[in-house]
């Protein structure tokens, strides 16, 4: 099929067409390790090439935690065993280096 203005066809796969920038195609893996420096970056944890920790922001990294572990609710018993073991283990973590952090945190 093409468009009504003569151009290229449709695709009809449900991927777009990975560009060759260098970056590893996105799949669940990337993106499950994606919300998870996301989360680490909100706990502070200094991260490769990063000068050093950066700001505590609980609340986010809560969120982004509570976000990885909906995921894992939601897709259990769709995902490989690896990437079932990896949400698990990502959420564990995640989760005790929180409790860490809010036991170091003061009360406000």
């Amino acid at each position: 099929m093409s468009d009504e203005q003569g151009g290229e066809p449709e695709s009809t796969d449900d991927e777009l067409p990975v560009p060759d920038d260098g970056y590893p195609p996105v799949d669940f893996t990337t993106f499950a390790l994606s919300l998870g420096t996301s989360a680490l970056m909100h706990l502070g944890e200094a991260l490769p090439g990063a000068p050093s920790p950066g700001h505590v922001n609980l609340p986010l990294a809560r969120q982004t935690i509570d976000l990885l572990s909906l995921l894992e609710q939601k897709t259990r018993g769709n995902l490989t065993g690896e990437e079932e073991r990896l949400l698990t283990h990502l959420v564990y973590d995640l989760r005790m280096r929180y409790v860490d952090k809010a036991k170091q945190s003061p009360r406000s």
